[in-house]
């Protein structure tokens, strides 16, 4: 029976169009590589028949001999790759090359610059290699079939690169894919036997299928790739270059990683992990529905990608793979949820990988602070999430303080502890939505005054931070802005003589204000936490503070009711004049200024802005008379 073509032309997606442009442009000066990302497609597609193969054995066809194929043709100027893999429908094909069916499609387009360079990085993360193709062919032809249906489901896509692309229906008895490029006129260069050996050799000897190409001058097949599995090789017999290969393959990434681990782990559990350190951030780090970057094999036979059970979300940007000898072929996520054999690999390989960064931040402060500026907002969310390792994950985090005073995040929790004063029991902190309002907030002047270093906690995960991580090394944490100050210690006896004279002569002018500002804070003090400013806004002890109530807020949540408490500096000459004030409505004006000030200061926003500068004004005005 003949085949019903249905023949169609259709338009690439438009962020298609845009991807293949910037392909084109951005990878010409490394153009080798879509061989890798063809035979890293042709594998991937190969991995998948096997696992769908473990519960269908009907979709090998009789053919079980799985392997990838390279040839070129001098005369009509083409390379073919071509698998016996999966293959994919119709509709797969229009789906995975016509259109960009991912989630962060747009947060991809919007990161990307004009600095070829760096968007060369991005374009590997998103795992787009097969419009690679289009650096070296005029024209990409790519025939395919999916295991399981029928010969007469073959499908041709064929396309220019130009905007739109022909698809057809035609016969194709074995199931599998075949890419034909058909080069453009200055790339002979890859019409050469040695040369595309060459490439196979550099990128994709790792490749665990065997990749064959027709023996110079011989009518037989030769494999050209060592086709075994790289992690399972011992790491005496592995060089630097093939664990970084590896890694662009199973990290779709073009640049080498900043670190990996290989370890084989031998005992209840069996099994052999490949894990890697990317040096830059993927794109969609902050999407909700992201990539886990693990590949869960089962005796060399690959399960699943993206397996989200054996790396915590905080590890979210860690890659590789994890070869079990004990869990059964037919693993499906569902059993992985409730699995001992899973959870041990997870505690195992959480583990080694805290113990990699340990090892980096002790060894290679470098290479650690570049690890740290792309990743270390997402490993403080290991405080929140993972209390096994809390304390392990709360050693390598790195903070702004004002010991330095600069905003690089260098400090950690050890080199504050180290230099906290004798008599200081407390690991003091401020928490602030950027490094210039932590660092200026009017909470830290009693701090810098006695010379006792803060934390300068200025990214949005930090206010969960703190409220799990409560001690360090046996040292509490202690906000600077909540709860009365007690530095303990730190106070000399003429200070506390001073505080209590204050509070007798002030509390008359304290239940002034109290009055003048009722239903808009729970308390009115005296501080001893300020020199130069007049007041400030401090959260009592048990409340949330106010820069976590906004984040809150900012996020569409709740914020438990909750009012600030005033602390007012008995030695500013505002606050003294304040005291002397008469004139009702002077006092109140002043009052409610100093409060709008201390709220303005701690980084938060006047329900009135307009009455604001109204009695500021009309105070000013009165001062120039």
């Amino acid at each position: 029976m003949g085949v019903d073509t249905q023949k169609e032309t259709l338009g690439f997606q438009a962020e298609v169009r845009q991807l293949l442009d910037l392909m084109i442009h951005s990878l010409y000066s490394n153009k080798e590589i879509f061989l890798r990302e063809l035979v890293s497609n042709a594998s991937d597609a190969a991995d998948k028949l096997r696992h769908e193969a473990l519960t269908d054995d009907k979709l090998y066809e009789d053919d079980a001999d799985l392997k990838i194929r390279v040839a070129y043709d001098k005369p009509a100027r083409t390379i073919t790759i071509s698998d016996n893999g999966i293959g994919m429908s119709r509709a797969e094909v229009i789906d995975n090359i016509g259109t960009i069916a991912k989630s962060g499609t747009r947060q991809f387009l919007e990161a990307l610059t004009g600095d070829k360079s760096r968007d060369l990085k991005l374009i590997g993360q998103f795992g787009v290699g097969f419009y690679s193709s289009f650096i070296v062919a005029e024209r990409v032809t790519l025939t395919t079939r999916r295991a399981g249906l029928g010969p007469e489901h073959g499908v041709r896509w064929e396309s220019t690169g130009q905007g739109e692309y022909n698809i057809e229906n035609v016969d194709k008895p074995a199931r599998g894919t075949e890419v034909t490029l058909h080069l453009r006129a200055d790339e002979d260069e890859f019409l050469d036997d040695f040369r595309l050996r060459a490439i196979v050799h550099k990128y994709s000897d790792h490749i665990t299928l065997p990749i064959v190409m027709k023996a110079e001058g011989k009518d037989e097949d030769e494999t050209v790739n060592k086709a075994s599995a790289l992690w399972a090789r011992p790491k005496s017999e592995i060089t630097q270059e093939e664990y970084d290969e590896f890694y662009k393959h199973v990290g779709h990434d073009f640049e080498a990683p900043l670190a990996h681990l290989h370890s084989r782990v031998e005992g209840k559990q069996e099994y052999i992990s490949l894990l890697y350190v990317p040096q830059r951030a993927p794109f969609d780090l902050w999407d909700r529905e992201k990539r886990h970057g693990i590949k869960l094999y089962v005796k060399r036979v690959f399960i699943m990608d993206d397996a989200e059970q054996l790396m915590p979300n905080y590890l979210r940007f860690v890659r590789g793979v994890i070869d079990s000898n004990d869990l059964p072929l037919n693993i499906s996520r569902e059993i992985l949820q409730h699995n001992r054999d899973i959870d041990a690999i997870r505690s195992g390989s959480v583990k080694k990988v805290l113990d990699l960064l340990a090892d980096l931040a002790e060894k290679d402060k470098e290479k650690y602070a570049k690890f740290w500026g792309e990743f270390g907002r997402v490993l403080k969310e290991g405080v929140v999430e993972d209390n096994a390792n809390r304390e392990r994950i709360a050693g390598l985090l790195r903070f702004s303080s004002t010991h330095a005073d600069q905003e690089t995040p260098d400090v950690t929790l050890s080199d504050y502890v180290g230099r906290m004063k004798p008599e200081q029991d407390k690991i003091y902190f401020v928490t602030a939505d950027s490094f210039a309002a932590a660092r200026h907030s009017p909470h830290l002047e009693i701090f810098r005054k006695k010379g006792i270093e803060v934390l300068l906690m200025h990214d949005r995960v930090d206010e969960w931070v703190v409220m799990h991580l409560t001690e360090f090394d046996k040292k509490p944490l202690q906000s600077v802005a909540k709860g009365a100050l007690d530095l303990g210690k730190l106070e000399d006896k003429e200070e506390k003589q001073q505080q209590e004279q204050a509070t007798a002569d002030f509390k008359e002018l304290i239940e002034k204000i109290k009055q003048a500002l009722v239903g808009q804070v729970k308390d009115v003090r005296l501080t001893h936490r300020l020199t130069d400013s007049p007041a400030c806004l401090v959260a009592d002890e048990h409340d949330i503070g106010a820069n976590l109530e906004r984040l809150l807020k900012a996020a569409g949540q709740k914020a438990p009711a909750g009012k600030p408490i005033l602390e007012i500096n008995p030695t500013h000459p505002i606050v003294t004049r304040l005291k002397a004030e008469a004139d009702a409505k002077h006092f109140d004006d002043w009052t409610r200024i100093l409060h709008d000030q201390a709220l303005l200061a701690e980084g938060g926003e006047l329900e009135d802005p307009g009455s604001f500068v109204t009695r500021l004004n009309g105070l000013l005005l009165e001062l120039m008379k």
